[in-house]
């Protein structure tokens, strides 16, 4: 999917955003359960990484003060957030009761 990051969360299709940063070692935990969320979704969505430190206004903008955080966005609203580790079956559900 290409455009801008307002286009992206904006859109008709969920998006989750997983914010990132390559020093964090428990992000290197939710990189490879992004990978099972794909595979457990049913529903169309996009999943995408933004390293915070590369991207400081967005981590102002939605006040990422600790990594990971992972975000559900549709039609430019929060659906669902959570910073820190989560099981693949927890996002699942969570992303499943927001949509």
């Amino acid at each position: 999917m290409t455009g801008t990051f307002e286009e992206l969360v904006g859109s008709e299709e969920p998006v989750l955003i997983d914010f990132t940063a390559e020093w964090c070692k428990p992000c290197r935990k939710i990189d490879a359960m992004l990978n099972q969320l794909v595979e457990e979704l049913d529903e169309d969505i996009t999943i995408m990484k933004i390293d915070v430190d590369k991207n400081p206004a967005l981590r102002k903008k939605y006040a990422i003060d600790a990594v990971p955080t992972l975000i559900l966005f549709q039609k430019s609203k929060q659906l669902w957030r959570h910073t820190g580790l989560i099981s693949v079956p927890e996002v699942v559900r969570a992303v499943n009761r927001a949509l």
